[in-house]
């Protein structure tokens, strides 16, 4: 209705399974559904939860006891005309419970290890999602530099107090990859020191954060001169990601990535 708020991630989050049971009024699944077009965090968490739902429902095991087997089992417990013990009274009501207390047992390891999984690359893919969102608010900004590149020495200082921490980057530019300035941006939830380098006519965002608290990939990694790099493409973009002692690096170009590799190399190259 006019006037109400929006919502926001938390809003559309406990909401997620009745969005996707259909169990929302139609303005409600209206407004997830809008909200989830342009969130990318929340996208994500939807195909999480979906990917859960269906793990519960299709892929744990079921053992049902062939005919053969109660047969057998009847054989050698006969009925007796005494009176039947507790066992005897309670073992159709206990055996189906201690059996899916089992399962339980075998499939839980087996979920958590899922979703756990399923939650660190949502949050990696997250991160490269970001990486790109960050270089093109700098090619939609009109005003993407804060400071003009007068060389590298004279682009870092100006960082002093703008940041809570002190952006390493040991490339100064060449004539191949000239620095063109930097700006102070965002990556996730903290400040970021972004340097904007050329290659011809493409601009190259190399975004310089804090790395503590996020997660950085342990496979499927590319090592470039002293460092072990993810390179990944994301909407047209290659993206390089590192982490050097307490800082992460995020280069973003529409260049080649072996042009963006070179890039990567000059940068790493010195401690």
């Amino acid at each position: 209705m006019p006037g109400e708020t929006p919502m926001n991630c938390e809003d559309v989050r406990i909401r997620l399974l009745d969005y996707q049971r259909g169990r929302l009024t139609l303005p409600a699944q209206a407004e997830v559904r809008t909200h989830l077009n342009g969130c990318a965090d929340c996208t994500r968490a939807d195909a999480v939860e979906q990917e859960l739902t269906s793990v519960l429902e299709h892929r744990l095991p079921q053992h049902p006891a062939s005919l053969a087997l109660r047969r057998r089992l009847a054989a050698e417990w006969p009925a007796s005309a005494t009176e039947r013990s507790w066992w005897s009274r309670w073992k159709p009501s206990l055996v189906p419970a201690v059996a899916a207390a089992a399962v339980v047992l075998v499939a839980a390891p087996v979920l958590y290890y899922e979703r756990a999984a399923s939650r660190v690359a949502s949050e990696r893919a997250g991160m490269v999602a970001e990486a790109v969102n960050d270089h093109l608010r700098v090619l939609s900004s009109q005003h993407p530099l804060d400071i003009e590149s007068g060389g590298l020495h004279q682009v870092k200082p100006w960082f002093e107090g703008r940041l809570d921490f002190a952006p390493v980057v040991p490339f100064e530019g060449d004539a191949d990859f000239p620095l063109k300035g930097g700006a102070v941006g965002y990556f996730r939830d903290r400040k970021a020191a972004v340097f904007v380098y050329a290659r011809r006519l493409h601009p190259i965002s190399l975004l310089v954060f804090r790395a503590d608290g996020l997660a950085w990939p342990a496979r499927d990694l590319t090592r470039i001169g002293p460092v072990e790099t993810h390179a990944t493409a994301e909407r047209g973009f290659n993206v390089i990601m590192w982490r050097r002692g307490e800082l992460g690096y995020a280069l973003v170009s529409d260049v080649d990535a072996r042009e963006l590799g070179r890039l990567a190399a000059r940068m790493t190259a010195s401690p």
